[in-house]
This record gives structure tokens, C-alpha cells and sequence, in this order.
């Protein structure tokens, strides 16, 4: 089957390589690039029986011979979802649902399925009726649904399942994160500045915390500049604080912290889509110069080489440090 799959993979790669020489070509691919539908069929049905993954393909045939196992099932799921199909784990997480009722898990991958999907409400609902049903439940469930209810605006209503969620694992960093933002989103920024030094406190290597930080201190740019130089480089942390400061239209301090951010490392990449952000609002940012090069040509190495013999070698300049290889 791999060796089908590879077959067809190159017999669509060559037809998409002919036509894109002579649109006359009789290669098989309607213009534009369109499969007809049978060699469509052909893919998809390649994809859903995992051609070409072993790890899909061993999967779906240990499910086929042993349904009740729920593990396996949820982890075919999560594969197609790793995989960019989240419609098969969507399907995949409804049959364990079905078949296993009372199992959390089966509802947490479907609403993580349906969220990639974009179907937030479709996600709500299920988690609902699934709690309504006064089955066993998991705070992953209440954080889940506070999640999508987020995504569908409704702050209120999420705030209380995130609140749930983090009654009954007061110990997860995770919860106290979603909390958080939820507050965050509701401008209660005080409030989820105590829920993203609680979520820190539990785990002080969260990434999304410590940003997330920042942007509830942005009112007081030192604190916030604090909160994301504790966990990246300085221009990161520059940038950071520009981009906030752009979103609440404090363009002018946004330009010194670019600035800065630039100083640091003139091809910051997030620094410079912060530029283009001001620029497209009117604002100019001076750059810092480029480094002179140094002349590379015959004349430049005899000179430097005579220097270093008539005068040993060059010494840093006063305030000027040596720094070592980062060790990997």
C-alpha cells in the first residue's frame, strides 16, 4: 500500500509539473491545478487509510481488531489531528463518544477536534449535554469548555468554567493561565495579573504565563518590560512591549521601545513587523546604522597582518567584553 501511495504521489507530481509547462497537456489535472474526482477520491482514501504513515496505518488496524480500546482510538484521533485532518479525528472521537459514554477523554479530543475546525459551538454544545448527563467529569472538561466559550466571546459564561476548573486542580499552572486570559479579555487586568503569577509560582518556565504577564502590566511599561526580560532576550522583550503599546494606539512610546528592540538586533524579525505596523500608521522608527564592514580586499589583509606583528595582538577596548561560544 505504501508503495501505491508513493506511486500516486509521483504520478500527481509529475501531471502538476507538465501542465505547469503546456496547459495542452493531456496530464491528467483540470486547469488550475484540480484533481479530477476520482484521483481526489483515490487521495483521500489514501490518507484515511494511512498510506504512506506507518503509524496511522498500524493504528487503525489494531482498532479495527480491538474496538473496545479507547486509548488507541483517541490516540488515531490525535494522530490525524497532528496530520492536518481534523475532520477524521472529529469522526474518530464521535465513535469513541458513542461507544464509550462515560468516558471524559472521548469529549475532551472532540471538542479539541471541532475547535481546529473552527466549529467552537458545535464544541460547546457536546460538552454541555456531556455534563448535563451527570457523568463523570474532569476539570480538563470545565477548562475545555471555558476555552470555547471564549472563542465564541462569551467571557461571562467561560469565566465560570474556567473558575471551576481551577477549584478542582487548584495545582495546574495550565488552569490558572486560561483564567487568566479570560480576565484579561474582560479588561480585568489586575485580576489576571494574580492568576499569571499563581500559574508562574506553579511553574515558573511557562511561556504563556510570563507573556501573558506582560500584557496585563502593559498600563506600567517597566513591569511589564520586567515580566518579559525574565524569560527572553532583551530586543523579544522590547518588542513585546511595542506591540502592546501599538494595539492600545501609544504610538510614540511603541517607536522608543522599537527603537531599542532594533539596537539590540537590527534584524529582529517580530521588531520589524512591529515597524511595518507603525509604519502603516504613520509613524517613522530610526534604525540603527549597519556596522561598517571590514574590507576584505589584499591590501586589508596585509595591513591587519602587519599590525598584528608590529603591535601583538588587539586588545578589547575599555568597556568592551570578550564573550564566549554559548554552549549547546
Amino acid at each position: 500500500m505504501i508503495l501505491r501511495a508513493i506511486a500516486l504521489l509521483a504520478l500527481i507530481l509529475g501531471a502538476l509539473s507538465c501542465s505547469h509547462r503546456s496547459p495542452a497537456a493531456k496530464s491528467g489535472v483540470r486547469p488550475g491545478g484540480v484533481l479530477p474526482p476520482a484521483m481526489h477520491r483515490q487521495v483521500v482514501n489514501a490518507v484515511d487509510a494511512g498510506d504512506g504513515d506507518l503509524r496511522i496505518r498500524n493504528l487503525r488496524e489494531f482498532v479495527a481488531a480491538n474496538p473496545g480500546d479507547l486509548k488507541s482510538r483517541l490516540a488515531l484521533a490525535d494522530l490525524y489531528l497532528q496530520a492536518g485532518y481534523p475532520e477524521l479525528a472529529v469522526e474518530h472521537s464521535r465513535l469513541a463518544g458513542e461507544r464509550f459514554p462515560s468516558a471524559p477523554e472521548a469529549q475532551i479530543t472532540l471538542a479539541r477536534a471541532l475547535r481546529r475546525m473552527g466549529l467552537a459551538r458545535e464544541g460547546v454544545g457536546a460538552l454541555e449535554r456531556y455534563l448535563a448527563a451527570a457523568r463523570p467529569t474532569t476539570p480538563d472538561l470545565y477548562s475545555w469548555l471555558g476555552i470555547l466559550r471564549d472563542d465564541l466571546n462569551d467571557h461571562a459564561a467561560a469565566e465560570q468554567a474556567h473558575r471551576k476548573a481551577v477549584e478542582m486542580a487548584p495545582e495546574r499552572d495550565t488552569f490558572h493561565n486560561n483564567l487568566g486570559y479570560n480576565l484579561l479579555l474582560q479588561g480585568k487586568r489586575e485580576a489576571a495579573a494574580v492568576e499569571f503569577r499563581r500559574a508562574l509560582a506553579l511553574n515558573p518556565h511557562s511561556d504563556a504565563a510570563r507573556n501573558n504577564l506582560g500584557l496585563a502590566l502593559v498600563d506600567n511599561p517597566n513591569e511589564a518590560l520586567l515580566a518579559w526580560k525574565s524569560g527572553n532576550d532583551p530586543a523579544t522583550a522590547h518588542s513585546n512591549l511595542a506591540a502592546a503599546l501599538i494595539e492600545k494606539g501609544r504610538y510614540a512610546e511603541a517607536r522608543k521601545e522599537l527603537e531599542t528592540a532594533l539596537r539590540y538586533k537590527r534584524d529582529h524579525p517580530a521588531a520589524l513587523k512591529n515597524l511595518k505596523l507603525l509604519a502603516d500608521a504613520g509613524v517613522s522608527v530610526n534604525l540603527p546604522a549597519k556596522p561598517a564592514q571590514p574590507r576584505t580586499g589584499f591590501w586589508a589583509r596585509f595591513g591587519r597582518l602587519a599590525g598584528k606583528v608590529l603591535l601583538g595582538p588587539a586588545t578589547p577596548a575599555p568597556g568592551e567584553v570578550k564573550q564566549h561560544s554559548a554552549s549547546r
